[in-house]
């Protein structure tokens, strides 16, 4: 077996226009017959959750070949591709009745796209113009999400993008590949899909290992990648340890070969997954596409705006109207009224009044006012469901005495009566709450020492938050700290601030115990004020 793959060793459906024979071996007593497909339930998001063995043909095999290698193989896994104008082999077999049948049976589909490759591949098939690349990367991703929906792929799916072995060293070639990827990505988040990657180890692959924590570029969320070694393992010493993990690699580890399972060769590939569905967002997803966002107030116009996120950067922007000048107070809230969309919290200074602007899923409707006397208090903060009851509660510093209570939320027009957690909280000036740092099921509270500019870690219990951990220094030449929700989607809440003596907007991924390297999302924003 070849260690990797070669220009001459192109990947399944690309390299082969016809690879699936069907044979019925005498003796093996099988006779194979049509399958009727009965009524089915909702396609869920593919692959899911696989561990094991996989395979992919160039064409799809039928319901009675997919039957039987269910019966008597190892395989519960098998690349479809789906759409792309590079792929190779008619698909009469695939059909949404067809997915709907397979996934019903127990089969993780892994949906391919072969489109546009490398300007470098020397190949005859299209190839990425590097001028239009991110053009050509976003309209490629709208072919997939279209191809997907015909299918009955749902949002939530991994739609992966087959990029063939292209020549090393080329540095405009890499630029191409690296910017219509980070496209195809962006833009399959947009539209609520997930985003995969397949090439070879020694080229593309190595290209999105060195890409991965490039401040800008949006990296896909899983890695199949090709060594055709024989070993089913989705470890490798090419990719760090930490990167596409945990549950988000599969390995081609065998190149073509034919296999005989229940009376019926196929010609395949030989794939190993260790997948699972990327951690969902609970929290600050305004626009509804699976994704958190990042808010803000623009002061000299009074208008709130959203940036959708993307999980790596920030991509496009909606209004949530204007007025907000009158407010010293802007929250994101969470689910707060649990009506399904992302709501916001205001404090109005003139009157005392707390109002929440319930979410739609696209903007907010209307206002509700959640009581008076707010502006004893400081530092007002969602938490999550502090208390777990189910509902989306507060705290807030009593300015006079700088005492710590906690706002038990209901989901309607009130909160039932505050609870004192803790007294000595004017020695803050940020708070901000809602993340699981310690991953023991309950929000914690992050908040900034005004004396000293260090940032502490208050794990939440039940009662009042516990014995707090410093977590950083330095804070003071920030401003603006507020938790992101998991931004990025890989288990663990993010946190946001401003720069002040720039403007410049930070990403602080959370590690477990201390927070990687800032990554910065966005310049301009230092008159914006409050995040959000």
């Amino acid at each position: 077996m070849q260690s990797t793959l070669s220009p001459a060793g192109l990947r399944r459906a690309a390299r082969r226009t016809v690879a699936l024979a069907a044979t019925t071996v005498v003796g093996a007593g099988l006779a194979l017959t049509a399958v009727t497909s009965p009524a089915h339930a909702a396609v869920p998001p593919q692959p899911g959750t696989y561990t094991g063995l996989g395979f992919d043909a160039c064409t799809a095999p039928t319901s009675a070949q997919m039957q039987a290698w269910r019966e008597h193989s190892p395989y519960r896994a098998v690349v479809i591709y789906f759409g792309g104008s590079s792929r190779g082999c008619a698909q009469p077999a695939l059909t949404p009745e067809w997915v709907a049948e397979q996934t019903a049976e127990g089969w993780h589909l892994v949906p391919m796209y072969v489109g546009l490759q490398a300007p470098c591949l020397p190949t005859s098939r299209p190839r990425i113009d590097p001028a239009q690349a991110a053009a050509q990367g976003q309209s490629e991703a709208d072919d997939a999400v279209a191809r997907a929906v015909e299918l009955g792929l749902p949002r939530e799916s991994v739609l992966f993008y087959d990029m063939e072995d292209y020549d090393g060293g080329d540095a405009a070639c890499t630029t191409a590949v690296l910017t219509f990827m980070s496209a195809w990505t962006a833009r399959l988040h947009d539209q609520g899909y997930l985003s995969g990657f397949y090439s070879s180890v020694a080229r593309g692959v190595a290209d999105q290992v060195a890409a991965y924590d490039t401040p800008g570029y949006v990296r896909p969320d899983y890695l199949d990648f090709a060594r055709w070694d024989n070993e089913a393992t989705v470890e490798d010493p090419t990719i760090p340890a930490s990167y596409w993990m945990p549950k988000r690699r599969m390995k081609q580890h065998v190149g073509p070969h034919d296999e005989t399972w229940g009376g019926v060769t196929i010609n395949i590939d030989g794939d190993y997954l260790d997948v699972a569905p990327l951690p969902a967002t609970r929290f600050g997803d305004f626009t509804g596409n699976g994704w958190a966002d990042l808010g803000y107030q623009e002061p000299a116009t009074g208008r709130l705006y959203v940036y959708g996120g993307n999980g790596t950067t920030l991509s496009g922007r909606i209004t949530l109207g204007a007025g907000w000048n009158g407010m010293d107070t802007i929250i994101r809230a969470g689910n707060f009224d649990r009506d399904g969309g992302e709501d916001v919290i205001a404090r109005e200074p003139a009157t005392g009044y707390l109002w929440l602007y319930p979410g739609t899923g696209s903007g907010i409707s209307g206002r509700i006012n959640l009581g008076a006397g707010w502006n004893s208090v400081r530092e007002i903060t969602p938490i999550g469901d502090y208390n777990r009851d189910g509902f989306q509660d507060l705290l807030a510093v009593q300015s006079s005495t700088g005492a710590l209570y906690l706002y038990p939320g209901t989901g309607g027009s009130a909160f039932t009566s505050r609870v004192l957690l803790g007294s000595g909280w004017n020695t803050v000036d940020e708070l901000n709450g809602g993340g699981d740092f310690n991953n023991d099921g309950y929000p914690d509270v992050v908040a900034r020492e005004k004396s000293t500019g260090d940032l502490y870690l208050y794990p939440g219990r039940a009662g009042a938050p516990n014995t707090r951990t410093k977590v950083g220094a330095g804070w003071n030449t920030m401003r603006d700290l507020v938790q992101l929700g998991d931004f990025d989607r890989d288990g663990r809440p993010d946190m946001v601030a401003v720069q002040k003596s720039t403007g410049y907007v930070y990403r602080y991924r959370w590690l477990g115990t201390a927070w990687a390297a800032p990554i910065r999302l966005g310049t301009g924003f230092g008159s914006m004020t409050p995040l959000l």
